[in-house]
């Protein structure tokens, strides 16, 4: 399987030498790096290259670094059930700027760029239905950065006098506790299996 994977990526970095791209073999995956601008082409030849013939696109899902400047992973998995193999293609972008869509190439892009678009705040330019898919329609922001707070922003829940769905601010009930697991008042009297090993 390396050495098919091997020739794969030399084969697509001698094809696609004007794009950049550089690729690495990793725990027995391929995987493929290029920028935002190439992409589409990169995706292509995949897909229609008689070498490759990645004709399946699996996923494409996003990743948040905040700390670099392009803090977003977009990555792109597909599969060749003619090569039995599978390539990760990686780009890094930013929150301002846009990815072209792949969605001409993989009809199946569609919904993946929706859910990335929605979780992570990646805009696809090109892209027939750009919309959230996965949160609210007036939901704020984009639950799976890593600056996104873990309680969200708003709750939402029925409100009896009002007959219908309201959405108000997060109100924590109670302050951060610290618990002392060993108090007599948490936890159980009996010995837990394998406790009186600790005392020998």
């Amino acid at each position: 399987m390396d050495e098919t994977l091997m020739d794969i990526g030399a084969h697509v970095a001698g094809a696609l030498a004007d794009t950049g791209l550089t690729w690495s073999l990793d725990h027995d995956e391929l995987n493929i790096v290029t920028e935002a601008a190439h992409i589409v082409q990169v995706l292509r030849f995949l897909r229609d290259d008689a070498t490759c013939r990645f004709c399946c696109l699996i996923d494409i899902s996003g990743v948040d670094y905040p700390e670099r400047e392009r803090r977003f992973d977009v990555v792109y998995h597909l599969l060749s059930p003619y090569q039995n193999c599978r390539v990760r293609v990686k780009l890094a972008t930013d929150e301002e700027s846009p990815v072209p869509s792949a969605v001409d190439v993989f009809p199946a892009a569609n919904w993946y760029e929706r859910e990335v678009f929605d979780l992570y705040g990646v805009r696809f330019t090109g892209h027939p239905d750009l919309r959230r898919i996965l949160t609210d329609y007036g939901f704020s922001g984009h639950p799976l950065r890593k600056d996104f707070p873990t309680t969200g922003y708003v709750e939402v829940r029925y409100d009896d006098e009002k007959k219908r769905v309201v959405y108000e601010p997060v109100k924590l009930v109670q302050e951060f506790r610290s618990f002392d697991y060993l108090s007599p008042w948490q936890g159980p009297d009996d010995p837990l299996p394998g406790d009186e090993k600790a005392g020998q």
